[in-house]
């Protein structure tokens, strides 16, 4: 008899409808951890784990970065990239409206609103990348070329080490 997963999110139902392949790890999340705190409690290396970021463009159009664990993104650099006069990020509460995910669970998958992706070049290099799953606590395995099907991601260069 088969059972509905618990871990199903608007994110990981999109990337089953779309048959994408794709590993689960469940941590204890943790206030203000960030992808630190995920990659130590599953034993990644940070660089591996990418974060979902929203942004807004001047217009106040919203955008997601997605960014290594381990690197912070210029905005100026983003932005001119990207067409844009200016990029800045989201409020929590404003991000939580666009993606329908809560602040710390924001997957860019199965998103309320379609709105541009942008991810560092870099994170498509890595053979395999770890990124929200649509709760906290819980991130998914995938190749990075899922980025680009699935989302039509624009590669840009942006990060900055932190």
């Amino acid at each position: 008899m088969a059972t509905r997963h618990v871990s199903e999110t608007p994110a990981t139902a999109m990337l089953r409808a779309r048959g994408i392949d794709f590993s689960e790890h469940a941590y204890d999340y943790v206030d203000h951890g960030g992808t630190g705190e995920s990659a130590r409690q599953l034993g990644l290396d940070e660089h591996a784990v990418v974060k979902t970021l929203v942004m807004q463009d001047e217009a106040g159009k919203p955008l997601i970065v997605l960014m290594h664990g381990d690197c912070k993104v210029s905005t100026k650099n983003l932005a001119r990239q990207a067409a844009r006069k200016t990029i800045t990020p989201c409020e929590p509460a404003v991000a939580q409206r666009h993606t329908g995910f809560q602040v710390g669970g924001t997957s860019p998958f199965g998103v309320r609103k379609p709105m541009p992706v942008f991810v560092e070049q870099t994170v498509l290099e890595l053979p395999r990348l770890y990124i929200n799953g649509g709760r906290r606590g819980y991130l998914v395995g995938i190749a990075p070329q899922v980025l680009i099907d699935l989302l039509d991601a624009t590669a840009v260069n942006c990060a900055l080490l932190e």
